[in-house]
């Protein structure tokens, strides 16, 4: 009876270092550091009034009744894709409302290609912006498949920004969540990066939407 419990308890201890190491150790794939996330300030603003940041912005409320086909194909086939609701689409006019209020100055914008992202960027800040496959939802991605895009990231955090402006990033969750840990939420939430640091660039603070009434708000 002894050893038979013994047994047992050895299977399972075993299965908990077997589930353990799967769900720390993909093959393949470099698991990001803890994350610590720290809020705006109206000093945050300040900074980026003077430009030289990135900000990763995500879109806004989606529709959830239908899933994302992947492989994506055709991203301009919004039939085969999540959109936007119109909570969404609200928020992220408000979104675009904040920047112009706070007189944050937006250079470059980069969004991903599906439906919801480009909707996203027209809402927000008009039909300027470009395009960047490296951005695409990676939530349905295998190991293989988020590498080359983890690296195009990084580099679109790290590259120089044009002097006076501040680059916005305009994607998905999942894929900063691969690079640095940190699963954005709620959606139209802005990361905040600065260009210095070991890798390049560096986490400055998160911009949630309902903090943007908060930091505009005229003081006493």
């Amino acid at each position: 009876m002894l050893e038979s419990l013994r047994r047992l308890l050895r299977a399972f201890v075993l299965g908990l270092a077997c589930v353990a190491g799967t769900a720390t150790a993909q093959p393949g794939f470099e698991v990001p550091p803890a994350f610590a996330e720290r809020m705006a300030t109206r000093d945050t603003l300040a900074q980026l009034r003077r430009g030289g940041f990135v900000l990763y912005l995500r879109h806004g409320y989606i529709d959830n009744s239908r899933a994302d086909r992947y492989p994506v194909g055709d991203p301009d086939d919004c039939s085969t894709q999540r959109l936007l609701s119109d909570a969404g689409r609200g928020l992220m006019r408000e979104v675009g409302r904040g920047f112009r209020e706070a007189r944050i100055p937006v250079g470059e914008i980069l969004v991903s290609p599906l439906c919801r992202t480009r909707e996203s960027a027209r809402l927000a800040f008009g039909d300027d912006f470009r395009v960047v496959e490296s951005l695409m939802y990676s939530g349905n991605m295998s190991s293989d498949e988020k590498k080359p895009r983890l690296a195009a990231l990084r580099r679109l955090l790290a590259a120089p920004v044009a002097p006076g402006t501040n680059r916005v990033l305009l994607a998905h969750a999942p894929n900063l969540a691969d690079l640095i840990g940190f699963f954005v939420k709620p959606e139209g939430s802005v990361v905040i990066f600065a260009q210095r640091g070991e890798a390049g660039y560096e986490y400055v603070a998160t911009l949630p939407p309902a903090l943007w009434a908060e930091l505009l708000r005229v003081r006493p």
